[in-house]
């Protein structure tokens, strides 16, 4: 039997043996994933999601943490209305046409409350001031109801004009020691002998239709008459009664300084340059 003593492989069973690895390449990190458009969208979503939904419950919170202030703010500033209303300013609306046309029937004017004193009341003034006594007999009541009970609450706090069916609004013509009458030959009203030249007038009308005077104011009372002379029913109208047409300082509520409604009229209220001359503070 012929035998073949060539060389063989190693191994005594004729296999050849596994090939092993090289040190490199045994420590090469296997591949890492290759994250495709989709993926990158959900993380996005995902990370869009989760600041949505903190600002979300930051606006909760705020929303949750105003509701809880805002009694606080709102009685805060009731009180606040409350006392500038009572001690500052406050408005009223015009019910007539006596004050024509430097006041319009409702126009919206402000009153400066401070201004109630005998020596912060001037000629000129445009000044409210309570019912004397027997001024507004007849006078439209006011509304009653729901309605009237609101527009009383808002009145009281100061958001709404008082309607005025108990106060009146006319022009300061003589303080106390003031000698006034009506009328020197061209017609005008005088005080303290010194004619006035009343452009604020309403056009047509004469500065009295009747003549009164001379007489003096008393002290710490007044002298009014509204601009629209021909249908206010001023001083002049109540001579005849207990007060003989003078208005007690104490009656004044406020000087009226500024109209805010309408818009279009809205202006101060300055008091008019006659009542300037140096003649009138030389009274009798």
């Amino acid at each position: 039997m012929t035998t073949d003593d060539g060389p063989r492989p190693v191994g005594a069973t004729g296999e050849v043996p596994p090939t092993q690895p090289s040190p490199a390449a045994a420590h090469v990190p296997p591949p890492l994933p290759v994250e495709g458009p989709a993926g990158r969208r959900a993380t996005s979503s995902r990370s869009r999601g989760t600041r949505r939904g903190r600002s979300q419950r930051r606006a909760r919170k705020q929303h949750k943490s105003f509701l809880r202030e805002l009694p606080g703010i709102v009685i805060t500033a009731l009180v606040i209305s409350v006392l500038i209303k009572t001690f500052l300013v406050q408005a009223f609306y015009i019910p007539s046409g006596s004050m024509e046309n430097t006041l319009l029937v409702n126009d919206r004017v402000l009153v400066n409350k401070l201004a109630d004193k005998p020596d912060e009341i001037h000629r000129g003034d445009v000044v409210v001031f309570r019912d004397p006594g027997g001024w507004l007999e007849g006078s439209e009541p006011g509304r009653g109801g729901l309605i009237g009970l609101i527009r009383d609450g808002l009145v009281f706090v100061g958001l709404a004009p008082a309607a005025g069916e108990e106060d009146l609004i006319k022009r300061v013509i003589g303080v106390g020691g003031d000698e006034v009458a009506c009328c020197d030959a061209q017609g005008r009203v005088t005080v303290n002998g010194v004619p006035l030249d009343e452009p604020y007038l309403y056009p047509g009308d004469k500065p009295s239709e009747e003549k009164f005077g001379p007489f003096t104011v008393p002290a710490g009372e007044l002298w009014v008459m509204g601009d629209h002379r021909s249908v206010s029913e001023d001083s002049r109208a109540h001579r005849q009664q207990p007060g003989h047409g003078f208005v007690p300082v104490k009656d004044v509520i406020g000087r009226a300084f500024t109209v805010v409604w309408p818009l279009d009229r809205a202006r101060l209220l300055h008091r008019p340059a006659t009542f300037d001359q140096s003649g009138l503070a030389s009274g009798p």
